[in-house]
C-alpha cells in the first residue's frame, strides 16, 4: 500500500526535477523517499541538486514543489517545502483504502509485489553433532529471509547443504566402526541422534590425538569416499543421515523448515565437480603447484590462492561448493547464502572464481555470531551449548512466567503458551539485531512481557483478539460494516493505520538490504502503535457505530500483527 503511495510521489517529483534540470545532463534516480516524523514521506533530494544547479537547496525545494500539480485520483493530499526538505502528506482516502485492502487481502496484505525464483541456503551445519547456539543465528536469519522473500511474492526454495564427504564425517564414520556403535541398540534410541554422533566425534578426536598414526585410516576413508567405494559411501551416508535426523528435530522445534537437503557428494556423482574443474583448467589463472591444481586469484586482490584439486586428484570442499553454486545459478534467478563471519574470505574467493568462468554469483549475508555468557563453543573439544539445551531452558523460564501470570489455566494450556512464547522469544531476540552486529542472547530480556520483545508483540495480537471476542459477546457484528472516514479523528488511530500501510515498504526494504531485523523493528513499532491506540482510544463505547469503526481498525491491526509475526516465524496466539 505504502509502495503505491511512494510510487505516485516519485513520479511527480521526478517529472518536476526534469523540468528543473532540463539544461543539465544529469538524472537523479534515487530520490531517497522515506517515511518521516514530519510528514508521511519526505525527500532531501534538493541537497543533491544544489551543486548541479548551483542554487540554494531551499530554493530548489520550493521550485520543485511549485511546479507540481497533484492529480485528483492520487493518494497525495499536499506537498510542501520545509527549508531544503520536501514533505508529502496523504489524503484521508489513503487511510480508508489501507483498511479496505487489509480486509480484502488479509494474509496477502503487504506482499505479492515481487516475482522470481530464489534459492536461499542457510544453516548447513556439519553433521558431526547437534546444532549449537553458534549455529542458530544462521538458521533464524535464513528462515526469516525465506519467509520475507516468500511474502514479497518470490518463489523460494530453502536449502541445507550437507557436508557428507569431509574429514569430520570421515572421523565420525571411523569412530562408529572403531568403537562398535550400533544404531539399533537401545542406548542409541534413548539419546537424540545428533547428540550421539557428537559423542562419537569427540571420542574419536581424542583417540586420534593420542594415537596420531591412526590418522592414516582417516586419509584412506577420504580417498575411498572420493572414488565412490560403495561400502564407504553407505557408512558415511548412514552416519550423516543419523545426525541430520536430530538436527531436523531441533529445526522443527524452532519453526524452521528446509525444502531440500542437498548432499555435497551428489555433485561428484553427477560429474558436476569435474565439469567445473575442466572449465577452470581452460582459464589462464590456473597453476600447478607440487601436483595440486590452484586458481591464482591475485588479480582479484587475494594473496591466498584457491586449491581446487589435490596432487592425488581428489577434490576439496570448495570444489564441490563451486559445482553446487553453478547448479544453483542455473536453477534460480537469485541465490542467497547465509554465512558466519568466519566464511568471509572463502565466500569472496568463491565469488571471484565463479566470475572467472562466467557463472552467476550468490548474494551473501554475513553474520556475526550469537553467544551466551558461557563463552565460545567447539564441537571437536566437546565445549558447546546445544540449541536443544537453550530451547529447554527458555521454555522452562517461559513456563515460570506464564504460570505466574496465568496460574488458573490448565497445565496443558500453560505448557502450550510457554512453548509458543519461548520459541518466539529466541527467534525474535536473535533476529532483531542486524546480521553484521554480534549479540549475546539474554533469556531474561527476551522473555520480558513488558518490554519490546516477542512476548510483547504476541501479547499485542492476543489483546486485539480479546477485544474482538468481547465485542462479539456483546452482539457487535462488524462483518458487513463499512468504515466511516468521518469517525477517524484520533491521532493514535490515524498513526496506527498509516503504520499498517507501511508493511509492504518494510518487506521491500528488507528484501533489498537482505536484513530481516528491519521486520523485527517494524513488528515492535506496530505493537507499540496498537497499544498506544488501545490506551488512548476506547474501542467499545456506547456509540455502536463508533465502536464498529474502531473494531474494524482493531481487526486490521490483528491481521497485520499476525502477518508480521508469521514472517518472523513466530506464532501469533489468540490468548496469553
Amino acid at each position: 500500500m505504502f509502495l503505491e503511495f511512494k510510487n505516485q510521489v516519485e513520479v511527480l517529483i521526478k517529472n518536476a526535477i526534469k523540468d528543473a534540470i532540463k539544461s543539465h545532463s544529469c538524472e537523479i534516480e534515487d530520490l531517497n523517499l522515506e517515511p518521516s516524523i514530519h510528514s508521511d514521506i519526505a525527500t532531501n533530494v534538493a541537497f543533491r541538486l544544489a551543486p548541479i544547479l548551483k542554487k540554494n537547496p531551499s530554493d530548489i525545494a520550493k521550485d520543485i514543489v511549485n511546479s507540481i500539480e497533484i492529480p485528483t485520483d492520487s493518494f497525495i493530499e499536499k506537498i510542501e517545502a520545509q527549508g531544503p526538505y520536501i514533505n508529502i502528506y496523504a489524503k484521508k482516502e489513503y487511510l480508508i483504502e489501507t483498511i479496505n485492502r487489509i480486509n480484502e487481502q488479509i494474509h496477502n496484505f503487504g506482499g505479492k509485489f515481487l516475482t522470481g525464483r530464489v534459492i536461499i541456503e542457510h544453516t548447513s551445519a556439519n553433521p558431526n553433532g547437534p546444532l549449537h547456539v553458534g549455529h542458530i543465528r544462521n538458521s533464524i536469519i535464513g528462515d526469516t529471509l525465506v519467509r520475507i522473500f516468500t511474502h514479497a511474492g518470490h518463489s523460494v526454495e530453502s536449502q541445507y547443504y550437507i557436508n557428507d564427504m569431509g574429514r569430520q564425517i570421515a572421523i565420525v564414520s571411523w569412530g562408529i566402526s572403531h568403537f562398535n556403535y550400533d544404531y539399533s541398540k537401545e542406548n542409541c534410541m534413548n539419546q537424540k541422534s545428533d547428540h550421539m554422533i557428537a559423542d562419537i566425534y569427540i571420542k574419536a578426536n581424542k583417540e586420534l590425538k593420542e594415537c596420531p598414526e591412526k590418522n592414516e585410516d582417516i586419509t584412506k576413508l577420504m580417498n575411498l569416499i572420493e572414488v565412490g567405494e560403495e561400502d564407504t559411501v553407505n557408512k558415511f551416508k548412514q552416519a550423516v543421515d543419523f545426525a541430520i535426523k536430530g538436527i531436523k528435530e531441533s529445526l522443527v522445534r524452532m519453526n524452521i523448515h528446509h525444502d531440500k537437503f542437498v548432499y555435497e557428494s551428489d555433485y561428484i556423482r553427477l560429474g558436476l565437480v569435474e565439469n567445473v574443474i575442466s572449465e577452470l583448467e581452460q582459464c589462464d589463472c590456473i597453476e600447478i603447484d607440487e601436483g595440486a591444481t590452484i586458481v591464482n586469484l591475485s588479480k582479484y586482490g587475494f594473496e591466498k590462492n584457491l586449491v581446487i584439486k589435490r596432487a592425488d586428484g581428489t577434490s576439496l570442499y570448495v570444489t564441490r561448493d563451486l559445482a553446487y553454486h553453478v547448479w544453483k545459478g542455473e536453477n534460480a534467478d537469485q541465490m542467497i547464502n547465509v554465512l558466519g563471519t568466519d566464511h568471509k574470505l572463502i565466500s569472496s574467493q568463491l565469488d571471484a572464481t565463479l566470475k572467472i568462468i562466467g557463472k552467476k554469483t550468490p548474494k551473501i549475508v554475513i553474520f556475526e555470531f550469537v553467544s551466551l555468557p558461557e563463552g565460545s563453543m567447539s564441537t571437536r573439544a566437546g565445549k558447546f551449548i546445544a540449541a536443544d539445551e537453550l530451547l529447554d531452558k527458555i521454555e522452562n523460564e517461559a513456563y515460570l512466567e506464564v504460570n505466574k501470570r496465568k496460574g488458573e489455566k490448565s497445565e496443558e494450556e500453560k505448557r502450550k503458551i510457554a512453548n509458543i512464547v519461548g520459541i518466539g522469544a529466541v527467534r525474535y531476540d536473535i533476529v532483531k539485531v542486524s546480521p553484521e552486529k554480534s549479540t549475546v542472547f539474554n533469556w531474561e530480556s527476551a522473555l520480558d512481557f513488558e518490554k519490546q520483545s516477542a512476548p510483547y508483540i504476541q501479547y499485542s495480537h492476543a489483546r486485539a483478539c480479546s477485544i474482538l471476542k468481547k465485542a462479539k459477546s456483546k452482539g457487535i457484528n462488524i462483518n458487513a460494516y463499512k468504515i466511516n472516514p468521518l469517525l477517524i479523528k484520533e491521532d493514535s488511530e490515524i498513526d496506527l493505520i498509516k503504520l499498517m500501510s507501511r508493511f509492504d515498504y518494510e518487506i521491500n526494504k528488507s528484501v533489498k538490504a537482505l536484513k530481516p531485523h528491519i521486520i523485527a523493528i517494524y513488528a515492535r513499532e506496530l505493537a507499540d502503535a496498537f497499544n498506544q491506540f488501545y490506551r488512548l482510544v476506547p474501542v467499545i463505547t456506547d456509540d455502536e457505530e463508533l465502536s464498529k469503526n474502531r473494531l474494524v481498525i482493531t481487526n486490521c491491526a490483528r491481521i497485520v500483527l499476525f502477518n508480521v509475526l508469521k514472517v518472523l516465524g513466530i506464532v501469533a496466539p489468540e490468548s496469553m
